[in-house]
Formats: C-alpha cells, sequence, structure tokens
C-alpha cells in the first residue's frame, strides 16, 4: 500500500453518513455549484463573444484567440492549486473556500461589464486575460479544496460517494451555465446575444457567487484539519511547509495523482465543456440544438454519479476507473464517426455514451486523489500536481479540437481521445487499491 494516507480499515465499516456530515457535504456541494458556473459560462459562450474582444475580420481566429485566453486561465491553475492549496492546509478548508468563490464570482462580474474591443481597443482582451488569470488561480484552489473538505467530511466507507458530490457540483455548475445559455441564445436574437446578452449570463453568475460566499461561511471546519490545528495530531511535514512537504515525502502519490488525472480532464472537457461548440463549428448544427444536446447530457451524467460512486465504495477505485479509460479507448473512434453525421439525436447519443464511461472517473477523482496524502499536505497534493496535469491536457482540449476542425483535421480528433485513455488504462492498472485506506 503506497497511498500516504496511512492505515487500512476494515471494508463496510463507517458506511453511514451522520446528518452533519450530510450538512456538510450538501453546503460544500451548493457552493461549489455556484463557483463552477461562472467557470463555466466562458466555454459555453466564447464562440458568442468572440468578436466583442478581439478584432472581427476572422471569426475563426477571433474565436480561436478567445479559446487562447481560456487555456491561459488553465496556467493560473497549478499556482492556485499550490498557493490556495498551502493556505487551505495552514488555515483551514472553509477559509480557503471563501476565499476561492470570491475571487471566482468576482472575475466573472469583471468580464460582465468590460468594454468590447471597439471601444478601448487592445486594453479589451487584456482585462478579459486577466479576470480569466483569476479564475484559473481561484479554480486551482477550489477543486482540492473541495476535495479535501468533502472526502473528510464523510464515513470512511462513504469516500467515494462524498467526493463525488464535488463533480455532480461541478457538472451541475455546468449544467446551469449551459442551461442559461441555451436560454439566451434561444430567446435573443444573434444580434442581441452578441451585443448583450452574453454579459448578463456573466453577471447573473457572478450574482449567485454571493450566495456561494454565504454558504460557506456557515459550514465547520473538518475534523481531519482540526486534529492538525489543534496539535491531536503530530504532523509529519509541517516545519517544511505543505508545498515542500508534499514534494519531498509524498514525491509518488504526486506523480500518480497527474496519471490519474490525465485521462479524465481530456475526456472531461472535450466531452463536457466544449462538444457543443466543437459540433457546432465542425458540423454546422445550430448553437442552441448542440447547447441543448449538452445539457441533456449533463443532466443524465449528473444523476449517474452518485451511483457509480457507491460501485467504487463496495467495488474499489480501480475497476471503475478501469472500465472509464478502457470504455474510451473502445468508442473513441465510432463516437466521433457519428458525431459527424450531423443533427441533434448524433450528437445527444455520443454525448450520452461518452457521459456514462466518464462517471467511473469524475465519481472517483476527489476521493482517490484525497487518499493519496495525510491532512496535513492533502489539499497541497490534490491541488498543485491536479492542475498541472489540467493546465497541460484540459485547458489545450478545446484550442487542439477548434485547431484541428479549422485545418480540416477534425477525423483526426479520436486519435487524440484514444491515446490520453490508454495512458488511464496504464496508470489505473499499476496504481494501488485506496478503498479501505484511513484517512489521518
Amino acid at each position: 500500500m503506497t497511498a500516504e494516507a496511512t492505515g487500512v480499515v476494515q471494508p463496510g465499516t463507517g458506511a453511514r453518513l451522520t446528518p452533519a456530515q450530510r450538512k456538510a457535504i450538501l453546503a460544500g456541494a451548493i457552493g461549489n455549484t455556484v463557483e463552477w458556473v461562472d467557470w463555466a459560462i466562458y466555454t459555453a459562450l466564447a464562440s458568442v463573444f468572440a468578436g466583442q474582444f478581439f478584432p472581427r475580420g476572422d471569426p475563426t481566429a477571433a474565436l480561436l484567440a478567445t479559446l487562447a485566453v481560456f487555456a491561459a486561465g488553465f496556467l493560473m491553475r497549478p499556482i492556485g492549486g499550490a498557493l490556495l492549496g498551502a493556505y487551505a492546509d495552514r488555515h483551514g478548508r472553509k477559509k480557503a473556500l471563501t476565499l476561492t468563490i470570491g475571487l471566482m464570482a468576482g472575475a466573472a462580474l469583471v468580464i460582465a461589464v468590460c468594454p468590447t474591443y471597439r471601444a478601448i481597443g487592445v486594453a479589451a482582451p487584456i482585462i478579459l486575460l486577466l479576470a480569466r488569470l483569476v479564475q484559473g488561480f481561484s479554480a486551482g484552489g477550489e477543486f482540492a479544496s473541495s476535495s479535501a473538505f468533502l472526502v473528510e467530511s464523510s464515513a470512511p466507507g462513504r469516500r467515494a460517494f462524498a467526493g463525488s458530490w464535488q463533480q455532480v457540483s461541478v457538472g451541475l455548475g455546468t449544467l446551469i451555465a449551459a442551461f442559461m445559455s441555451f436560454v439566451l441564445t434561444s430567446a435573443l436574437s444573434d444580434d442581441a446575444m452578441a451585443g448583450w446578452g452574453w454579459r448578463l449570463a456573466f453577471a447573473i453568475g457572478g450574482l449567485l457567487g454571493l450566495v456561494g460566499l454565504w454558504l460557506r461561511t456557515a459550514v465547520p471546519e473538518t475534523e481531519s484539519f482540526r486534529r492538525i490545528s489543534e496539535g491531536r495530531v503530530e504532523p509529519s511535514v509541517r516545519r517544511r511547509g505543505p508545498i515542500l512537504g508534499m514534494l519531498t515525502a509524498h514525491p509518488r502519490a504526486a506523480l500518480r495523482v497527474v496519471g490519474i488525472t490525465i485521462a479524465g480532464t481530456l475526456t472531461y472537457y472535450i466531452w463536457i465543456s466544449y462538444m457543443p461548440g466543437y459540433a457546432h463549428t465542425a458540423t454546422g448544427i445550430p448553437l442552441n440544438k448542440a447547447l441543448l444536446a449538452n445539457t441533456l447530457g449533463i443532466a443524465y451524467f449528473l444523476c449517474l454519479l452518485p451511483f457509480v460512486a457507491l460501485l467504487s465504495d463496495r467495488f474499489g477505485r480501480k475497476p471503475t476507473l478501469l472500465a472509464f479509460a478502457i470504455g474510451f479507448v473502445v468508442i473513441a473512434y465510432p463516437a466521433f464517426a457519428l458525431l459527424h453525421l450531423g443533427g441533434f439525436w448524433p450528437l445527444l447519443g455520443v454525448e450520452l455514451i461518452g457521459l456514462t464511461f466518464l462517471a467511473g472517473y469524475s465519481a472517483n477523482c476527489a476521493a482517490v486523489l484525497a487518499e493519496q496524502f495525510p491532512a496535513e499536505v492533502r489539499t497541497t497534493g490534490i491541488g498543485l500536481p491536479y492542475a498541472l496535469a489540467v493546465a497541460v491536457f484540459g485547458g489545450t482540449a478545446p484550442y487542439l479540437t477548434t485547431w484541428m476542425s479549422a485545418h480540416g483535421l477534425s477525423g483526426w480528433v479520436w486519435l487524440y481521445v484514444t491515446a490520453g485513455a490508454l495512458v488511464g488504462v496504464w496508470v489505473y492498472a499499476v496504481m494501488p487499491e485506496t478503498k479501505d485506506v484511513e484517512l489521518r
């Protein structure tokens, strides 16, 4: 057993959640949802507001520039994962979660009121870039802090179930953003949508962040962190600090987090975040229909996640992760072939098939990453390596798929997905099982 969380509990013990644990998980999930609304709106409406921040001569070039800003936001995620993760390990999960949601909502409001390229020239894309960098910094700390909070708030035999609500809340935030985009693009004309409709979406997302901020101030700190902060458990790396302690004391666990994340983040950002825009540009399907297919697919995905997580709590992390990765190796080529037939129903079918397999990763990721580290470096250990993998493989996925489509290479996107899934098959096959490791 390598997971540095140490210790083993008997399978099936501590499987019931107490009312206090349920309340903490619910509050954590709701707060996480509203933060990810702000993050997902950018991707859902990138093709709409691209011309507002960059010269309009070439729509494809403007979209690529907007997606480059999207990718730049991911470059801040490792920095946020490291600094905000260290902050959470020193000062608590609750304080870190309050900080991340404030940063994310504030940046969304800045984008909502930012003048256009026509009004202020090059300052417009600079402001957009800075706001997205702040959101990327926030997102880097958000995933790690919320994952640690939810898993530490759970009973031992229900860690995947509790952790799955991190991804349920991320998906719900994406669903709300997709549904909001669908309603706006359906209700408003193209000119109105390009002129002010996209601003309304960012403004609503930013205001929802205030709700999440209020919820996060009301939740208690986790018992795992309290044991460390009150001196009831002697930390092994506190003297060196969370970042240095994680890198020196748990390097293999950090590398394992990167390996676990590669396949999941690549397929997640293609199937959930950018599939509507990709299908719109590659096949010509109207954007509102593509967004509707995406919305239905995400709703199905969210319902599936807790049930897959219960399977993981019963049978283990490795079987469910392997089912995800092997599934994408098998379906990648036929899925993209079906997608390029065009139309609503082929797109919806591709979404549903892919999301069924993706649930094997998303239901597991919070728990399996948290199980790699002890409490004093858990948030940093999740945040930094996870954010690095997401920045490299998730943040670049929309840009690369759009670039491939623009250069007549859209028929090869399936190979990109297959390569990432094959990496996942290898990592999940050789990693240790952590279902019954005791967190400390």
